[in-house]
C-alpha cells in the first residue's frame, strides 16, 4: 500500500474537526493534523479572494483516496473543497505500517 498524505483547507476550527474525526473513525485516515492560522490567497469565480483557513493534513493510504474525497466532499462546507494527495515517499517503516493498518476497511480496536 502507497502511503500518502491529502491536504485539505476548512473555513473555521469547528469544520476541520468534524472532518478530521469523520475521517479517522471510518478509517479513512489513520492520523489527521490541524494546522490553524493559514492564510489562503486564491483566485475564485473571477476575483483574487483572501481568507483565514485551518488546514488538515490527512494520512492515509492511495487505496482510501476516493472514498475519502468523497466523504470529505459531503461534509465540508465549501462549494469546491480542496482534496490534493502527494505521496509519502518514505518515512519510519513502521509508522507507514500503523497508516494501513489504521485505513484497513473493516479492521477493529
Amino acid at each position: 500500500m502507497t502511503a500518502i498524505a491529502c491536504l485539505c483547507t476548512c473555513p473555521d476550527a469547528a469544520s476541520a474537526r468534524r472532518i478530521a474525526h469523520a475521517l479517522v473513525e471510518a478509517r479513512l485516515a489513520a492520523c489527521v493534523n490541524l494546522l490553524p492560522g493559514v492564510t489562503s490567497v486564491y483566485r475564485w469565480q473571477g476575483r483574487v479572494e483572501q481568507a483565514d483557513e485551518v488546514l488538515l493534513v490527512a494520512k492515509t493510504v492511495r487505496e482510501r483516496l476516493d472514498a475519502l474525497t468523497r466523504q470529505v466532499q459531503a461534509l465540508h462546507p465549501y462549494e469546491l473543497p480542496e482534496v490534493v494527495a502527494v505521496d509519502i515517499a518514505g518515512g519510519l517503516p513502521e509508522y507507514l505500517d500503523w497508516i494501513a493498518a489504521e485505513t484497513r476497511p473493516g479492521a477493529t480496536a
